[in-house]
């Protein structure tokens, strides 16, 4: 019976695979994760495009081809030297070509994987010539960003979790916000992120970028969108009690549809910056502390 049960369990894994992929590709449109997905979020930039190929053909070929091959290693040892097989158990200590061997195979294989992690690590810690600049500001338990008044912007705005209460169709439980970050489509963009508070971690998948936004300091990620949609990521780093609850979602949009928006935010965020002046951290961190006081957050 037990062995019944065991192959029906392996018959249904397969007969979802179908429904599971399926709603893999509809979370791939939609630039999030959905339970019961295969894989990771889809890559839309270099850096991501690259990881992804670095985990499915190459660490995942070596990882299969080892487990297959300690799995036949182990299968034969048990057939071959059981105590019926071999009565006589060996005297054997040593065994030179052997030991050179498995030293050598072994740093060989982390050769062949150090190689594109090294040029993968270099990619994305190198920022390229940018196109634009975002400054990236993380709160307990909220996102700031600032766009510089030199590059058309002039603004900065909060972006808040959506509580369940006010979700709208189309939003996303535990990931849509109040206010999306937009950047323009196909262009690089060099992202200077720090934190007002405690350590937080900037993640957003689709985008192969991860940094950590650390009080006092200023951390310096890029990207480059080559496709338009809305991306998610989370605060990647335990930040207090609500750190499941600070989302990030960047929209990327064409170059007409980020002019006009930029126009737009210009105005609709004129009250949270200072008109003579470009708008800086302190003055998200100020918003914050108006919010609290009003009750806001």
């Amino acid at each position: 019976m037990r062995l019944l049960r065991a192959v029906t369990r392996v018959v249904a894994a397969f007969t979802l695979l179908p429904a599971s992929l399926l709603s893999a590709s509809r979370a791939f449109a939609d630039g999030y994760a959905v339970p019961g997905q295969i894989g990771m979020e889809p890559a839309v930039t270099p850096i991501a495009e690259y990881m992804h190929w670095f985990h499915n053909d190459l660490l995942l070929p070596i990882i299969v081809a080892i487990s297959l091959f300690v799995a036949a290693l182990l299968g034969y040892i048990v057939v071959r030297f059981n105590e019926k097989a071999n009565p006589v158990p060996s005297k054997t200590t040593h065994n030179t070509p052997l030991e050179i061997a498995w030293t050598i195979i072994p740093v060989l294989i982390l050769f062949v994987i150090a190689i594109p992690s090294m040029k993968l690590l270099t990619d994305e810690l190198v920022v390229p010539k940018s196109d634009m600049t975002m400054k990236v500001l993380g709160h307990q338990w909220f996102w700031s960003y600032e766009y510089p008044k030199d590059q058309n912007g002039g603004f900065s705005f909060d972006s808040y979790l959506v509580k369940d209460e006010d979700l709208k169709p189309g939003m996303i439980r535990q990931l849509s916000v109040d206010n999306e970050a937009v950047v323009p489509v196909g262009k690089t963009v060099h992202l200077l992120v720090t934190s007002s508070d405690v350590i937080h971690s900037f993640t957003i998948p689709s985008f192969g970028v991860r940094i950590d936004a650390v009080p006092g300091r200023m951390n310096e990620s890029w990207f480059r969108a080559d496709k338009e949609g809305t991306y998610y990521g989370q605060c990647s780093k335990i930040c207090g009690q609500d750190h499941a609850y600070m989302p990030i979602a960047f929209k990327v949009v064409s170059a007409d549809e980020y002019a006009k928006w930029l126009q737009d935010a210009k105005k609709n965020f004129a009250s949270a910056t200072t008109p003579s002046a470009t708008p800086t951290f302190a003055s998200a961190a100020t918003q914050r502390k108006l919010r609290l006081a009003a009750g806001l957050n």
